[in-house]
């Protein structure tokens, strides 16, 4: 009877779709904009290239910093620890995060630092929101 219970219970608790935020949902539709004037062939953005992005070690950039993985782990539900000044980071995911990629001038302000750390060069708009995408799964 209890498991029945449960079981009706968790049916009826309605589900967090992540992708319904606005804020984020604003942010990838900017990037979504800009990646179609780049590449009039762009149709949506992915969750496999933003994850190779993740785990990708660049070369380029800080050595202290070659992929996404170095401050973040490879695991993006967990914390994470800057790798050049040890300040512990709160995980990447949205999923463990809601508020990630919901402050279009702290998305702005981390992917200007990190890509340039982790890459050598600035994020384009496609790899912004493949990223965020990936992050959106996790």
């Amino acid at each position: 009877m209890i498991r029945k219970f449960i079981l009706i219970a968790a049916m009826t608790v309605p589900t967090l779709t992540f992708a319904e935020e606005p804020a984020r949902d604003a942010i990838l539709a900017d990037y979504a904009k800009q990646a179609g004037q780049v590449d009039t062939a762009f149709t949506r953005f992915s969750a496999e290239r933003g994850e190779a992005l993740f785990r990708t070690d660049w070369v380029g950039g800080d050595p202290r910093t070659p992929s996404c993985t170095s401050c973040h782990t490879d695991n993006p539900r967990g914390p994470g620890r800057n790798a050049k000044t040890g300040r512990p980071i709160d995980p990447v995911a949205v999923s463990v995060n809601a508020a990630r990629f919901t402050n279009r001038d702290d998305v702005e302000k981390q992917f200007g630092r990190d890509c340039k750390s982790v890459m050598g060069r600035a994020c384009t708009a496609l790899e912004k929101g493949d990223y965020i995408t990936f992050m959106m799964g996790q």
